[in-house]
């Protein structure tokens, strides 16, 4: 058994979301997520991001999702 968490969900919302996006904030992201029907651990690592806006970068480097 191993703690690795399937980010293919992530890195596939991120792109999704950021396309044409510069910045979007930790609350759209988090919603996008819902509406996604992510799994509860990369939800629960979305609300844990602090209140602010974040960079397609940003955002995959502290959920521990890719950018390509």
């Amino acid at each position: 058994m191993t703690d690795e968490v399937d980010t293919r969900q992530l890195d596939e919302l991120l792109d999704d979301i950021y396309h044409g996006q510069e910045r979007i904030s930790q609350a759209d992201i988090y919603r996008r997520a819902v509406a996604a029907e992510l799994p509860p651990t990369l939800l629960s690592r979305i609300a844990a991001l602090p209140q602010g806006e974040y960079a397609a970068d940003e955002a995959a480097d502290l959920l521990g999702g890719s950018v390509a």
